[in-house]
C-alpha cells in the first residue's frame, strides 16, 4: 500500500510539474509572437510562431474531447478516480475510425459504444459515450453499470471489467434521474489551467521587456 502511494504521488508531482512546465513555455511562445511581431526581431516571430500554433492545436484538442459527448481513452495516470453507476441508455456496434453504426460487433475494426448517464455524488447527472472492443460487465443485456471516471476531467470514464461489490449493488438500485441529464460531461478542460496560466506570463514577460527596454 505504501508503495503504491509513493507511486501515485510521485506520478501527481510529475503532472503538477509538467502542467508548471507547459505553462512556462506557452508563456515564453505567446510573448516572443508578440515580441517578435512589434518591436523584432523576425526572427523571433518565425520561430515562435510553430510553437504557438502546436501549443493551441493541444488545448484546442482537449476542449474538444471534453464537449464531444464521447469518453476521452483511458483516465490519467496518477490522476484522482472514482466509482459512480449509472444507466445504460443504448449499446450498439460502431466503426472505431468513423463511429457509423456496423451490423457486425465482432468484425475486426467495430467497437462496441456504450450510452450512459453517470450519476456521481458530486456532479449532475450527465450523458456520455464509452467505447471499448468487449462487452464490459455483460452491458448488452443489462440497464445498469458502474463506471470509472476522473473527478476533475469527468469527460474521461472507463467500464471496469469487475467492479466492486458494493457499487455493483448500488448500480443495480439505482432510479433513473428525473432532473435534466446534460449532454455532456462538465469541468475545466485539460490544460486550460496550463494556457491561462501562460497568457499571464506572457503578459507580465511583455510588461517587464517594454518597461525595461
Amino acid at each position: 500500500m505504501t508503495t503504491s502511494t509513493s507511486s501515485t504521488s510521485s506520478l501527481r508531482g510529475f503532472f503538477r510539474l509538467f502542467t508548471v512546465v507547459s505553462a512556462l513555455g506557452t508563456g515564453l511562445a505567446l510573448a516572443a509572437v508578440v515580441q517578435g511581431a512589434v518591436d523584432g526581431p523576425r526572427w523571433l516571430l518565425m520561430l515562435a510562431l510553430p510553437v504557438t500554433a502546436l501549443a493551441l492545436t493541444a488545448y484546442g484538442k482537449a476542449a474538444e474531447d471534453m464537449k464531444s459527448g464521447i469518453a476521452a481513452p483511458g483516465l490519467r495516470s496518477g490522476g484522482p478516480r472514482a466509482f459512480a453507476p449509472a444507466v445504460v441508455n443504448g449499446v450498439k456496434a460502431v466503426n472505431k475510425e468513423n463511429g457509423r453504426p456496423v451490423a457486425d460487433g465482432q468484425a475486426v475494426k467495430s467497437v462496441f459504444a456504450f450510452d450512459l448517464t453517470v450519476v456521481t455524488d458530486e456532479l449532475p447527472p450527465y450523458r456520455i459515450e464509452v467505447r471499448h472492443p468487449l462487452d464490459l460487465q455483460g452491458l448488452l443485456h443489462r440497464s445498469r453499470a458502474v463506471v470509472e471516471y476522473d473527478p476533475e476531467q469527468p469527460w474521461r470514464v472507463v467500464i471496469p471489467n469487475n467492479p466492486p461489490r458494493e457499487w455493483l449493488a448500488r448500480a443495480n438500485s439505482l432510479v433513473p434521474p428525473t432532473a435534466e441529464v446534460k449532454r455532456r460531461a462538465g469541468g475545466v478542460p485539460a490544460g486550460f489551467r496550463a494556457l491561462a496560466s501562460g497568457v499571464v506570463i506572457a503578459a507580465v514577460l511583455l510588461v517587464l521587456v517594454w518597461v525595461l527596454g
